[in-house]
């Protein structure tokens, strides 16, 4: 299960520096969110249209550091993640703390929940 999780993990970098909204949704649940590094709550709905209009775009997102928990048919995968892209324009880079909920349902992970926390300029 913990190589599945990964994979899954691997896919959603590669769709979300594609733009791949279908491989997106196939990964993350109708009812995921995002929380992000302000606090903020974001939702399928609102981060969907986001990268749909372009207004989102990724150039790198990679992760390491992965520790996965499985819990019967949930599981936590943490990582650190590191991006650069642009939003509305303007370039951006981060370094953050990434933890992904998943939840088996009808026999395939989905992403739940994602939660980033930004690590400190030092």
């Amino acid at each position: 299960m913990e190589e599945e999780l990964l994979k899954l993990e691997r896919a959603f970098a590669d769709a979300i520096i594609k733009n791949d909204l279908k491989s997106i949704g196939r990964i993350v649940a109708d009812d995921w969110i995002i929380v992000d590094p302000n606090g903020e709550i974001v939702d399928r709905t609102r981060f969907f249209e986001v990268i749909k209009s372009g207004a989102l775009t990724h150039d790198i997102m990679e992760s390491g550091d992965f520790r996965v928990r499985v819990y019967g048919e949930s599981a936590v995968v943490t990582a650190i993640t590191s991006t650069k892209g642009k939003f509305m324009g303007q370039e951006f880079s981060t370094r953050e703390r990434a933890t992904d909920a998943f939840v088996k349902r009808d026999g395939r992970w989905q992403c739940v929940l994602t939660h980033l926390t930004r690590f400190a300029e030092k």
